[in-house]
């Protein structure tokens, strides 16, 4: 009787670093293979070397290209793996973007922090360089949704449509004859840009994000927040500043906004996209139409009527125009990007608004604003925080508690186990009981680098 050993080498007690390592007597599979983001004590551990060798998988499963998600491959091939990275077409289409943004990113903080002296390390080094990522994307290759592939004789998988963002599916797994079932990030049933997601039918093992598995969406109207919003930054002829991921919510704040404008519900403030990823990736959606269901005319109005930003000149010409506007900006946890260059000059503003609009990992800027701080560090240095914040929750792309428990609900068979992972403790902890209560199904919630033997 065959024994597969899962090793859990990151979103373990975190929503960060999904890395989910699966030890076959025939293939060696690790599903995801991203950056731990957050407190120090997490972002730390992205230096360290795998607890397993990287030269014995034999494939990376991609569930979509957040960079939670994959962010830590240029360094899994500088550790010595050479198969193939396997995901949608979009998903990996996305990778790349990320990829080569994020060694971009990497690449000049640390001639910053050298230059200006505020890392602890000397010489302060990339994370990994675009040379790296380059390297990496060689390794990939494109396969289709709702369709088995072998990669012996007795393991297949195939990918499932997820919704969250472009390309994302959740991953099945067939191991001689024991379905093991991957959600990666579970999208929401009424996404303004993608299809809700689909429902794995049968799981001997499930494998479920908890990001949100303590909580409910509320019940909010967004376009009501945004006018409001908008309309107090042009009566205090201020700056809003939306914090975003690059990927989907970007596209949706866009669609938003154009379809707020289109509807006179809104002034014509100038609307800035300062995210050179976030542009890259409105292509993907245009190359992959079968993937969203924004129509392309429409694509192409709100891609007129937003102002894109393609330069770091054209950033400070943006901050130094006094006229009212609003600016999105990448990240979306405040980790990085243009938009910290926004808030150094603007964060201490009393006319100037935040408005988060997805999850803030505990340890980042994001969460510290979120959290009321009255002050954040950019750069090396404190800057106070008078501007106002806000939070618009529903935006989020992640399922809540109801759509997590919806998406379990069409298994016909009784699971062996479920392993609650890519959430905090308490909402781990939260989910893992009413899934018990929902279902009688036996849940647990691995710590960081268990290892669990599963005979099959």
């Amino acid at each position: 009787m065959p024994t597969i050993k899962i090793h859990f080498l990151g979103a373990a007690g975190t929503v960060t670093g999904s890395k989910f390592y699966l030890e076959t007597p025939q293939k060696n599979i690790l599903i995801d293979c991203g950056m731990f983001q957050g407190v120090k004590e997490l972002r730390e551990l992205n230096w360290k070397e795998l607890a397993i060798d990287a030269g014995d998988i034999d494939v990376v499963l991609l569930t979509h290209g957040h960079l939670d998600h994959t962010g830590y491959l240029p360094r899994l091939v500088k550790q010595g793996f050479v198969g193939d990275i396997v995901g949608s077409a979009p998903t990996l289409a996305i990778t790349e973007i990320i990829l080569r943004d994020s060694a971009k990113i990497h690449e000049e903080e640390a001639e910053r922090a050298n230059k200006e002296g505020y890392s602890s390390h000397d010489p302060a080094l990339p994370f990994y360089t675009e040379k790296e990522a380059e390297k990496t994307i060689q390794y990939f290759k494109s396969k289709k949704e709702n369709e088995w592939i072998s990669l012996s004789k007795d393991i297949q998988y195939r990918f499932q449509y997820n919704g969250h963002i472009i390309g994302a599916t959740f991953i099945e797994v067939n191991l001689y004859g024991k379905i093991f079932v991957f959600s990666g990030d579970i999208g929401r049933n009424d996404d303004l840009l993608l299809r809700a997601p689909n429902r794995p039918r049968w799981a001997d093992f499930m494998f479920v994000e908890s990001t949100y598995g303590n909580k409910l969406h509320p019940d909010e109207d967004v376009e009501e927040q945004l006018i409001e919003l908008i309309n107090n930054t042009l009566y205090k002829q201020g700056t809003l500043i939306i914090p975003s991921f690059a990927v989907e919510r970007l596209q949706t704040l866009m669609y938003l906004l154009w379809k707020l404008y289109k509807k006179n519900q809104i002034p014509n403030l100038p609307i800035y996209v300062d995210s050179p990823m976030g542009n890259n990736v409105l292509s993907v959606f245009e190359l992959f139409p079968d993937w969203h269901k924004l129509p392309m005319s429409e694509y192409y109005a709100v891609c007129n009527h937003i102002n894109i930003v393609t330069s770091y000149r054209e950033t400070w010409e943006v901050i130094d125009n006094p006229r009212p506007k609003i600016v999105i900006a990448g990240s979306g946890m405040v980790t990085g990007g243009r938009v910290l260059t926004y808030l150094k000059q603007l964060v201490d503003i009393s006319t100037t608004s935040v408005v988060l609009v997805g999850f803030q990992a505990e340890g980042t800027r994001g969460r510290l604003l979120q959290e009321g701080a009255h002050e954040i560090k950019l750069f090396g240095k404190y800057y106070p925080v008078k501007a106002n914040i806000h939070q618009i929750e529903s935006l989020s792309a992640h399922a809540d508690q109801q759509e997590l428990l919806d998406w379990m609900s069409e298994i016909k068979n009784i699971p062996e186990k479920v392993f609650l992972v890519h959430g905090e403790a308490t909402a781990a902890d939260t989910l893992r009981v009413k899934i018990q209560d929902t279902y009688h199904w036996r849940v647990h919630i691995p710590k960081l680098y268990e290892v669990v033997e599963i005979l099959v």
